[in-house]
């Protein structure tokens, strides 16, 4: 799923965000002819850092796509990186690896390290993200229970007609050949039933149409979920999880996630593809159009990912990844009421709203924060550092808590609308996904490290103490 700067698959990679000439000039004047020798006119070295990066910890520096025999300088502001300031060669696969130690007091944030490349010369400069340590905290406030299901949780979404939850998994990078919807009860979360996503007609690899977002309608009786791989979505039905719909391939490019807005009788899905919304009619099964969101920042495109819906006031919610922007659609005319800076942001992804107190939050990846927003004004309320690579938001308003699920840190923050951190739980192995029932307990799910992972592949329902 995807534009290139991005965080695509809950996997965070650190992209090569400028490029630049640098130029050393003596004092005396201009610097020798030797210094402008020929430069590499089609240079695409990266630099990326893989994993999380705290403060205090060592953070891997890798190079790859250089030309053989190269050699770097890494440097942080006039800091040289390089063990005793010696360049690195590249090897013959044009790539390198570096070390370093990140001191335990550097300030979390996108941190710039300059790439300073010879034989031939180029320059670059990528983004080391140091992420804050949220400690633990305020366990003994809630109840949680939980329970393993199946390998590659990916989202939840709550029926309350039926007291159920349906959760979608896939596994692995296409051809996507294991894919599951699953339907549990939301007391017991016992599994009540589940189904196979459908092959992809006319492929020989085995490929599935792979199910990843989901949103519940309790009117038709359906649940929506988004087959991003093949940029589109399916309908099943809630009591046997029986395909009722296939739509077809590129109906929504890059889909990720659906709401359904039953008693209107409209499912909304984002194209992370594109830079729009699109709207089926629940009743028809038919694709109806496309609400555009055009960038307020200028040359930019705005790439929809979460969406969250207030049915009540007729209101759709998204935010973008490529820029920090939130836009609000008005559901009655399918038309894009404003779109909201996000000061602060990077990369946001997950998005909710509390209606009934008008602000909405929003979580980025890049800048491992969320953000409290007064929906008229789009004023930024509050600024709350959660912990490594936020994904997805959830907001209760019976406790009228946030849940922040952050998949680097393994953890759940609780936030109230002060911005204060009430909590800040285990979460297990890579957090994915949370959703919340209205009626006060929220559900988490997460991902495995590998098949004998016990913390993985987990729904675990959270439910404050009185």
């Amino acid at each position: 799923m995807t534009p290139r700067i991005s965080y695509v698959k809950h996997r965070c990679k650190l992209p090569v965000l400028a490029l630049a000439l640098v130029v050393l000039v003596p004092a005396g004047g201009f610097a020798q002819n030797a210094v402008f020798d020929a430069p590499d006119a089609d240079f695409k070295g990266r630099v990326s850092a893989g994993g999380v990066v705290t403060p205090g910890s060592a953070a891997i520096l890798r190079g790859s796509s250089f030309k053989p025999g190269q050699t770097v300088i890494l440097s942080r502001g006039n800091t040289i990186l390089n063990p005793e300031g010696k360049p690195l060669t590249v090897d013959d696969k044009g790539g390198f690896e570096l070390k370093i130690d990140v001191p335990a007091d550097a300030v979390p944030g996108q941190h710039p390290i300059i790439v300073n490349v010879a034989n031939p010369t180029a320059a670059a400069v990528a983004q080391l993200k140091v992420s804050p340590v949220i400690p633990a905290s305020g366990a003994d406030k809630f109840t949680a229970v939980s329970e393993k299901v199946v390998p590659g949780l990916y989202q939840v979404a709550y029926s309350p007609k039926s007291n159920a939850l349906f959760v979608t998994s896939a596994v692995g990078r296409p051809p996507v050949k294991e894919s599951k919807l699953v339907k549990l009860n939301a007391g017991t979360l016992a599994k009540e039933a589940e189904v196979d996503a459908k092959p992809v007609a006319g492929r020989s690899d085995g490929h599935l149409h792979a199910v990843y977002g989901v949103g519940v309608d309790d009117v038709e009786g359906n649940v929506w979920t988004t087959t991003t791989r093949d940029g589109s979505v399916a309908v099943f039905r809630q009591s046997d999880l029986s395909l009722v719909k296939q739509f077809e391939a590129d109906a929504v490019p890059h889909s990720r996630d659906v709401v359904v807005d039953a008693e209107q009788g409209r499912a909304y899905a984002s194209a992370v593809g594109g830079n729009f919304v699109v709207v089926f009619d629940t009743k028809k099964l038919e694709k109806l159009q496309n609400i555009e969101i055009e960038s307020k920042v200028r040359g930019e495109k705005f790439t929809p990912t979460a969406l969250a819906l207030d049915a009540g006031n007729r209101k759709l919610y998204t935010v973008s990844l490529s820029t920090a922007e939130a836009a609000v659609i008005d559901t009655k005319t399918n038309t894009v009421d404003k779109v909201l800076p996000l000061p602060g942001a990077k990369s946001s992804i997950g998005v909710a709203v509390d209606a009934a107190g008008k602000q909405l939050y929003v979580v980025s990846q890049g800048s491992d924060n969320l953000l409290i927003i007064d929906i008229e004004t789009g004023k930024v309320l509050h600024d709350v550092k959660t912990g490594a690579g936020p994904l997805n938001v959830a907001f209760d308003p019976v406790s009228k808590l946030a849940y922040v699920v952050n998949r680097g840190a393994g953890t759940v923050t609780v936030v109230n609308p002060q911005g204060e951190i009430v909590a800040n739980l285990e979460g297990g192995t890579f957090p994915n996904h949370v959703a919340a029932d209205g009626k006060g307990h929220v559900f988490v799910i997460n991902k495995a490290r590998g098949e004998d992972d016990p913390t993985g592949d987990r729904l675990t329902r959270l439910t404050p103490k009185s």
